[in-house]
């Protein structure tokens, strides 16, 4: 099941939000954009947007940003730039892993899942 590809998700693995009132108010607004979305499985986004993949990889990019500021990861201070290049291949093959597995799952779920097990490495 190929939910975005391999170059629409880079954009996720470089945000990397300070934790100040600024970037409180930015991810405020992020996760207002992504809360109609998240009822959506990894097999009904592909359905309802079949025809924009465009906005499937800017829903996985709005629920990468979700996760990755719930979980602390700041990309740019965890990860070493030698291996920025192999995250966002790393990403998409865990997404469409947990996809794959099972396409009723909710999405939101398995970008998060794919986003430890991306990142769980450089903890």
């Amino acid at each position: 099941m190929k939910l975005v590809p391999h170059s629409a998700i880079f954009g996720i693995c470089m945000t990397a939000l300070a934790s100040t009132a600024s970037a409180d108010a930015e991810m405020d607004e992020i996760i207002a954009t992504a809360a109609p979305f998240m009822h959506f499985s990894c097999a009904s986004v592909l359905a309802e947007h079949e025809d924009d993949p465009d906005q499937v990889s800017q829903i996985v990019r709005l629920m990468a940003m979700v996760s990755l500021y719930n979980r602390q990861i700041d990309v740019v201070a965890t990860v070493p730039e030698e291996y920025l290049g192999d995250l966002k291949t790393e990403f998409v093959e865990e997404l469409e892993d947990a996809c794959d597995n099972d396409g009723g799952r909710l999405l939101a779920g398995a970008v998060d899942d794919a986003v430890r097990e991306t990142f769980e490495e450089f903890e």
